[in-house]
């Protein structure tokens, strides 16, 4: 349970002379593209001033536990049913302008809307919620052959969130043509959510002003010899509130295949507001879609972000899964990172293979929020443990270090082993961690690692790894032979640092 703040917002209204009573039902778009995206507040204020009532999101509906007015400043507390079947509690706070009402929305970044008022009648309670669709397991979804090494690309949403628009995205694809990247084998563009509108009369999916012509953005990407993603939900809305596939599974899929999409991001989100939460349900949920892709007409690489819910693990591949998420979102923090990279991803390595990848997040590397020893260690790990590699920074403007990190050819191809298998921890010594990962030529990759505040010796040993004897030992960030080494490796390491290697036959 998680309470967002927004004091200082609140702080900076100016009360409105004189109590005004909020009792009604209040409504507003996000914008004029967002058809679909409508707020709807009810509220009931008391002669104290004490507020309930409700608010209906696009993508969830939330209950009003606690509230206060007082001269036409308020702010209320509402519940939401999470994913997980726990509640989430957000903090609002705003101001009542006559007919009007300006509304502060929680956060990373707090925004305001405004509200007007559409009813004066105390709001009827919340409608009953309708059951949950219960769903048997699937069966298995064909294979769609693609992604046999962890695909590579970029995504929007770390950097750019809600303002990712057409002309950002060809930007990006030329960036990545020019820039080292695409030759590094960065190929998807892929675009998150933010870019869909309402469906049309016959309940096709359009997209949005930010975007108006997929086909035409498509083909520019594929004129680069690139490859672009799209971004959507099983759910009825997505996690920003958009249009998502709910019950237009089939008709999604077709209409992505005529623009020419490659690659899909499926966000659980909304859909724990129609399917009920057991694992029979959330595989079925998804191997509709599955299902839909591959008659599509287009092989697209399918990306399930469920956050690691219910073992997805063990039915990721079954629903036509080419990757699914571990965990949470990733934050462009070092806590973050190494918490889902190194304490979250153990024992996960029996699912990855060929064609099926465990997805502990995008890449933050560029966006600020570590240095760039960190970053390498980023790399390193993702690389170590067959993750995708979805850059998630402004490729446009990139400092040539973190480019230097993104394109690392030799820790770029630890990632892209063909043999497949994700590499795990051998050895752990306080904040001092060895993580060695088996390569096709029967060599081993293998991450020596300092989580601690202070630079460190770090000791791989041959034992620990499963080999013996002598062996040729490469650094993979210097570019750089180290001899040969019997028995261990030892190598001083920066703090939050890595030294990658790459431990010959």
């Amino acid at each position: 349970m998680r309470y967002l703040s927004i004091g200082i917002a609140i702080a900076a209204l100016s009360a409105v002379a004189g109590a005004q009573s909020l009792t009604g039902v209040w409504s507003g778009r996000y914008s004029s593209d967002d058809e679909a995206r409508v707020i709807v507040l009810g509220l009931d204020a008391d002669a104290a001033g004490h507020l309930t009532g409700y608010l209906r999101l696009p993508q969830a509906d939330e209950r009003i536990v606690d509230g206060r007015v007082s001269g036409g400043v308020f702010w209320f507390m509402s519940e939401r049913d999470a994913n997980n079947n726990t509640t989430q509690q957000r903090i609002y706070g705003g101001e009542a302008q006559g007919e009007k009402l300006r509304l502060i929305i929680p956060g990373n970044r707090a925004q305001s809307m405004e509200l007007k008022r559409v009813s004066s009648d105390r709001p009827a309670p919340m409608m009953p919620v309708p059951p949950k669709v219960s769903l048997p397991a699937p069966p298995p979804v064909a294979s769609n052959g693609l992604a046999q090494t962890p695909p590579m690309g970029w995504n929007s949403w770390n950097k750019f969130q809600g303002k990712v628009t057409d002309k950002v995205v060809r930007e990006i694809a030329d960036a990545m043509a020019k820039n080292g990247m695409k030759d590094a084998g960065y190929l998807y563009v892929n675009i998150d959510d933010t870019w869909e509108s309402a469906r049309d009369a016959t309940g096709n999916i359009r997209s949005n002003s930010k975007f108006p012509d997929m086909k035409a953005l498509a083909d520019y990407v594929h004129g680069k010899g690139l490859k672009l993603g799209i971004y959507s939900s099983p759910g009825p809305k997505t996690c920003a509130g958009y249009e998502g596939s709910y019950q237009h599974e089939a008709q999604d899929a077709k209409t992505w295949a005529a623009w020419g999409i490659d690659y899909l991001k499926y966000d659980w989100c909304s859909a724990a507001r129609v399917y009920a939460p057991d694992q029979a349900t959330m595989q079925a949920a998804y191997a509709k879609m599955g299902e839909a892709l591959l008659a599509s007409g287009l092989p697209m690489v399918y990306s399930l972000c469920q956050y690691g819910m219910l073992d997805v693990g063990e039915w990721g591949a079954k629903v036509g899964g080419n990757l699914w998420r571990t965990t949470g979102d990733i934050g462009d923090r070092w806590d973050s990172m190494q918490n889902i990279g190194f304490n979250l991803q153990m024992g996960r390595e029996k699912y990855a293979a060929p064609g099926h990848w465990n997805d502990p997040d995008m890449l933050e590397i560029g966006n600020g929020g570590m240095s760039e020893t960190e970053y390498r260690t980023h790399m390193s790990l993702w690389a170590i443990l067959a993750a995708p590699l979805l850059a998630g920074n402004d490729l446009r403007d990139v400092a040539p270090g973190i480019l230097e990190i993104l394109n690392n050819k030799e820790a770029i191809a630890v990632d892209q082993d063909k043999l497949g298998k994700q590499g795990t921890r051998v050895s752990k010594q306080g904040d001092l961690e060895v993580w060695a990962r088996p390569l096709e030529d029967g060599g081993y990759a293998v991450g020596l690692f300092n989580r601690g505040a202070s630079a460190a010796q770090v000791t791989a040993q041959w034992s620990d790894i499963g080999i013996a004897g002598a062996h040729a030992v490469r650094d993979l960030w210097a570019h750089a032979g180290r001899g040969t080494a019997s028995g261990s490796y030892s190598a001083e390491v920066p703090a939050h640092g890595v030294v990658l290697v790459k431990i010959a036959k």
